[in-house]
């Protein structure tokens, strides 16, 4: 058929032309965009799939950034903490110079407190300087916030890293299951614990006709013997046999009185004192009596004239040396007194010889002083016992010491090793050194051995002064003489202490000495406890801390929250104190305490040390590590993006050129397609 108000030929023509321009549009687009996707006609789902990686690819670029800034933080804090160990290296160095104060002089030693006092203020000046953007990274301000220091038991807490949710807080809960404890040895090998005692003369009581004599002789004075000789010339005689240490008393005791003088009947208690008191190192007092004896005085055996006990059994009396002073002043009539140094264990003991009133003088008068020793807590020290009755005091001519009779000392000779933790020290003891005094021995250089000593009823116990498992004691007995006991009395040679065993939040920490810490994807810190305590505890971390956003997601498992303490002086230290307290004029300048500022410096070098430690772990494993991830991701990412969003040229081109072809072709096709109406013409002609 031929129509001419319908051309059906072209209608197809320009349909066919317009789908191959909407082609090559859609060809040239891609092509000059190099985006497959432009619109969400393209593509839809393919849009969605597209903007929702373009988002995570754009916050992972963010979180690249952020990580890297994160680094860049961390470097300028390790840089400046890198000074300041520095500085504390070369305060170290003084101190350890300055302690050898018998080669320096004063001035040396100034001048090197005054180099400790600009490196403390160096310390504060980097404290307050180290910024980064203008925020201060050094000065606490980044540290966190919590309620530890309302905790009694809590001597030190490092909060390195801390997740506070969404919540901004997080509590901690630490229960002990054990506490730490020291090494601890127990050892026996000492004589029994006794009063210690010295004694001096002999002194006996004669019977008179119901009336008492009391004698009093020197030391080695055994007994009286009397002797009746009824010859009525017999005056009385008295002599002393210091080999068998009887006193032999002869005299008339029977007779009369026909010459005077006797030693009889009328007179025999004033005769005897008499007698008795004119032999040299005797004395004789007592009740004058009268008539003739019933019987003489039989088995008068002497006993020890006065003796000094300390009250406490044990070595701590051993070796007292007990000094006797005489005023010999006959204008003064004081009664005796007595006194005791403790730290040079001398007891003196001073009366008057010439005292007017005769109790102020006698044996009881000394009795009296000395119990009335006391310490300085009001405690009897010793006690008397007075057999010489009222007699006046006649000091011993020998030195009188309590020598070891308080027990308590070796029963043979000893040599042994003594290891613990800081050292090494070889001790020798003779037979009869008290255990007091190797206590002392030990505790002298406890601080190259890390071990101390202390006493008890009749044992030694040995004692390390750092606590857990760490804390050694191992004790080798080198040579031991055949009577001592000391080796076969350890309980054991060899004992370590206990680390602390606890919870905190759940999670089972790590225990050393005193010390507990985790290290959780929530929360890691560390806390120091006071020695050997056991109490369950919490506190709260309420905030604080430096916040780095290290994800694409702004969630708290995405981000990591790091503490940086402030490395003033007035904050850097520990148990054993603060970095300020060395400098001039402080509690542990060189001049008052060098052996606390090696303490003090060792213990603030192992602090920054740690921080740095600490600072470099986490920009190492976590920065560095999360940046290598970060970009693996956005890599995928963008590739994934680019599967799904980007053209493929090679394809587009194709796409393009077939596009060229049909739209030359369509073009072609509807100029003749136009042309077949005027066809109709030729009909009409």
């Amino acid at each position: 058929m031929t129509r001419i108000n319908t051309n059906v030929s072209s209608l197809v023509a320009q349909n066919r032309l317009q789908a191959s321009n909407e082609d090559l549009q859609t060809a040239l687009t891609r092509l000059s965009t190099g985006l497959r996707i432009n619109s969400g006609a393209d593509d839809p789902a393919g849009l969605i799939a597209s903007e929702a990686l373009r988002s995570e690819v754009t916050s992972l670029g963010r979180a690249i950034s952020n990580t890297r800034r994160a680094s860049q933080i961390i470097s300028t804090a390790d840089s400046a903490l890198g000074q300041v160990s520095n500085l504390l290296n070369d305060v170290r160095g003084l101190v350890v110079e300055a302690a050898n104060n018998g080669a320096l002089s004063k001035e040396e030693i100034a001048a090197n407190q005054l180099q400790i006092d600009s490196s403390l203020e160096a310390i504060n000046r980097i404290a307050q300087t180290t910024t980064f953007q203008g925020r201060k990274l050094l000065d606490g301000s980044l540290d966190f916030v919590s309620t530890a220091g309302s905790v009694d038991s809590i001597r030190d807490v490092n909060i390195d890293q801390a997740n506070l949710g969404i919540t901004g807080q997080i509590d901690v809960e630490v229960v002990v299951q054990s506490e730490a404890t020291q090494a601890t040895v127990t050892t026996g090998g000492f004589s029994p614990a006794a009063q210690a005692s010295a004694s001096f003369g002999s002194s006996t009581t004669a019977d008179i006709n119901g009336e008492s004599i009391d004698i009093v002789g020197p030391e080695g004075f055994t007994s009286v013997a009397f002797v009746d000789d009824p010859n009525n010339s017999n005056t009385g005689a008295v002599s002393y046999d210091d080999t068998t240490g009887v006193l032999t008393v002869t005299g008339n005791f029977t007779g009369d009185s026909a010459n005077p003088g006797e030693a009889d009947a009328d007179a025999s208690a004033v005769a005897i004192q008499n007698l008795i008191s004119a032999e040299d190192g005797f004395s004789a007092s007592g009740t004058a009596v009268t008539g003739t004896p019933a019987a003489l005085p039989t088995d008068v055996t002497a006993d020890v004239a006065f003796q000094i006990d300390a009250i406490a059994e044990g070595s701590e009396f051993n070796n007292v040396q007990i000094e006797f002073v005489d005023l010999n002043d006959a204008t003064a009539d004081d009664a005796a007194t007595a006194s005791f140094d403790e730290e040079q264990k001398i007891l003196t003991v001073t009366f008057n010889s010439q005292a007017a009133t005769p109790t102020n003088r006698d044996y009881a008068a000394i009795a009296t002083a000395i119990d009335a020793v006391q310490d300085d807590e009001g405690t009897n020290l010793f006690t008397s016992t007075n057999n010489s009755g009222s007699n006046a005091f006649v000091a011993p001519e020998s030195p009188l010491t309590t020598a070891n009779t308080g027990g308590e000392v070796l029963l043979d000779d000893l040599v042994f090793q003594l290891n613990g933790a800081s050292g090494a020290e070889t001790f020798n003891f003779a037979g009869g050194t008290g255990q007091d005094q190797i206590a002392a021995a030990i505790n002298l250089v406890s601080d190259s051995t890390g071990i101390s000593a202390s006493t008890a009823t009749g044992q030694l116990q040995f004692t390390s002064t750092a606590y857990g498992s760490e804390a050694l004691i191992n004790i080798d007995v080198i040579n031991e003489g055949t009577s001592g006991t000391f080796e076969s009395s350890l309980a054991e040679t060899r004992a370590t202490g206990q680390d602390i065993v606890a919870t905190v939040n759940g999670v089972e920490a790590n225990g050393r000495a005193n010390t507990l810490s985790i290290n959780t994807s929530s929360l890691d810190l560390e806390v120091t406890v006071d020695d050997g305590s056991s109490a369950n505890f919490s506190f709260s971390i309420t905030g604080g801390g430096a916040l780095f956003q290290l994800g694409p997601d702004v969630t708290s498992n995405q981000q990591a929250r790091l503490g940086i303490g402030s490395l003033s002086t007035g904050q850097l230290g520990g148990a054993n104190g603060r970095l300020y307290e060395l400098g001039s004029g402080q509690a542990k300048s060189l001049t008052n305490d060098v052996n606390g500022a090696a303490s003090v410096i060792d213990e603030v070098i192992d602090k920054v040390t740690s921080l740095r430690g600490r600072l470099g772990a986490f920009q190492a494993t976590s920065l560095e590590s999360n940046l290598v991830s970060l970009n693996e991701t956005l890599a995928n990412l963008e590739e994934a993006e680019s599967s799904i969003r980007d053209a493929d040229f090679a394809q587009e081109s194709a796409n393009l050129t077939r596009a060229q072809i049909l739209v030359q072709s369509g073009t072609n096709v509807l100029s003749l397609a136009n042309q077949n109406p005027q066809n109709v013409l030729s009909l009409l002609g």
